[in-house]
């Protein structure tokens, strides 16, 4: 007879521990996603623990991720306010924030509810200063020039209103929403 075991589904207690103490290290460091954490830990596991079965890998996940709500450490809800209000700074549109943050696994209630403070003008106006467009452009417009800025707009999320509002501001207006805007 040979001496062979079958994997258990449940996790060793070595494993837990280090779960625990996986899941404290990375959000030590920065704000995660429920699925950004659990991705990790399973990802980690796996190189640590050379004989995890696939059960014991998805219960190790899954306890860092509950080990992390209960000690409220991770809060989609929050990551998804703090992650919008970031980037409409940084001059990007509510839908490319919608689907950066559907891609880390963020809940469409919680993408919703974050992106109700969001103002796409403001953002936008943004965007064309970073990029030196509309009202902030330098240099002489023709043709070219105006295709290139409005499509810009486009490929970054801007709805074509939007993106013609800002292309056709003055400094003055432009300057006057970035300072009304400010969060």
């Amino acid at each position: 007879m040979t001496d062979q075991t079958v994997p258990s589904d449940i996790p060793t207690p070595r494993m837990l521990s280090w779960a625990r103490n996986s899941a404290i290290y990375r959000l030590e460091r920065r704000m995660m996603t429920e699925k950004q954490l659990f991705d990790a830990i399973t990802r980690k596991a796996r190189e640590k623990f050379e004989d995890i079965s696939a059960g014991q890998l998805k219960a190790v996940a899954h306890f860092a991720v509950t080990f992390a709500y209960d000690n409220k450490l991770l809060d989609d809800g929050a990551y998804a306010e703090i992650s919008t209000r970031s980037a409409v700074r940084g001059g990007k549109s509510k839908r490319a924030i919608a689907q950066k943050l559907a891609a880390k696994g963020v809940a469409s209630d919680k993408v919703e509810a974050a992106l109700g403070e969001a103002d796409d003008l403001y953002a936008a106006t943004i965007f064309a200063r970073k990029r030196a467009f509309g009202p902030f452009r330098r240099g002489d417009l023709d043709d070219k020039r105006k295709a290139k800025e409005l499509s810009a707009f486009a490929r970054n999320g801007f709805s074509f209103e939007i993106g013609r509002k800002v292309f056709d501001m003055s400094v003055e207006d432009a300057e006057e929403v970035i300072l009304s805007g400010r969060l």
